[in-house]
């Protein structure tokens, strides 16, 4: 299987994974109570998880071999991605529908695309901005039946996902030199010393005896696939562009939106179909436009060999 094929299923396996618990999430929040405390213990979960292969597979001599660079790099994606915006986006979620929230956060693709050409030397010709439009329309066609209003709640996920956009740029520049899972684990567990100073600022801390069994059952359930999406995410983000990967996982908010047509609203509505058909379209074309690049442009280099 080459790299461009690894790449997509990656990316596709994360967007999968993010669809499923955009969906979950909001009910396990509730069952929470707080979105500071549910963050924090979710969060753990995936640091459990990725800190035991993290050590079974021996790679703490790859951090302690690191350029200082890189380490200062990890360190500020772990502030940057796995901790602040967490708290941004769980806040803002707790305020709005899960599905807004998810509409929000998937038009990731394109904070991304706009830091990658400056930031990251990615080229993006008229065929791939003609699929990034087609996606952008994709996904306002798929939410605007469901988008009301722009509160405090929406404005906290809009800055939660500029801060992954700029991860998203910082984990590339790294992933060239450190493995995926390294740099997935460290982003998760910087992340969590730094949700857990909100904790103890917000003085939350006693909340956790509170918490219901049921209400654990969805803390594990929601850290677990937050684990998935992590290493999938960041496997797919070091084998292809931070564009390509970005726009991979825009069908996210198409499951959260299905599950929610299904399970809540029970109604489908003509502008989800004209998004479900402008997302297959937009995909299609940057995935056909990604593959045929010239060897020499720097959207094709930017396949990297699969040395994880």
């Amino acid at each position: 299987m080459n790299t461009f094929t690894k790449a997509i299923l990656f990316a596709v396996g994360a967007a999968a994974i993010s669809g499923v618990n955009g969906f979950l999430t909001k009910p396990a929040l509730v069952a929470v109570g707080d979105p500071v405390i549910f963050t924090l213990l979710k969060n753990l979960v995936a640091v459990a998880v990725l800190g035991a292969t993290f050590f079974f597979f021996g790679k703490m001599r790859e951090i302690r071999e690191a350029s200082s660079t890189d380490r200062g790099r990890l360190l500020l994606i772990g502030i940057v991605g796995g901790g602040i915006p967490f708290v941004l986006y769980f806040t803002g979620l707790s305020m709005m529908s899960a599905v807004t929230a998810a509409f929000i956060h998937k038009t990731l693709f394109l904070w991304v695309a706009i830091l990658a050409v400056p930031f990251l030397g990615e080229r993006v010709g008229w065929l791939q901005s003609f699929a990034l439009g087609l996606l952008l329309l994709a996904i306002v066609s798929f939410q605007l039946p469901v988008v009301h209003s722009f509160g405090m709640g929406e404005m906290l996920v809009l800055f939660a996902t500029l801060f992954w956009a700029v991860e998203n740029i910082l984990a590339k520049k790294v992933l060239g030199r450190i493995s995926s899972l390294s740099a997935a684990s460290s982003r998760m567990a910087v992340g969590v010393v730094v949700i857990f100073g909100f904790v103890l600022f917000g003085g939350k801390i006693s909340m956790i005896g509170s918490i219901s069994l049921a209400a654990w059952g969805w803390v594990l359930l929601t850290g677990l696939l937050l684990t998935g999406f992590v290493s999938l995410w960041y496997r797919a983000l070091s084998l292809a562009p931070a564009t390509f990967v970005s726009c991979l996982l825009v069908p996210a908010t198409f499951i959260t939106g299905a599950l929610s047509s299904l399970f809540v609203t029970h109604t489908v509505s003509a502008s989800q179909i004209v998004g479900w058909i402008s997302l297959i379209i937009g995909i299609v074309l940057f995935s056909v436009s990604a593959l045929f690049a010239p060897p020499s442009s720097f959207f094709q280099r930017s396949f990297a060999q699969d040395s994880d």
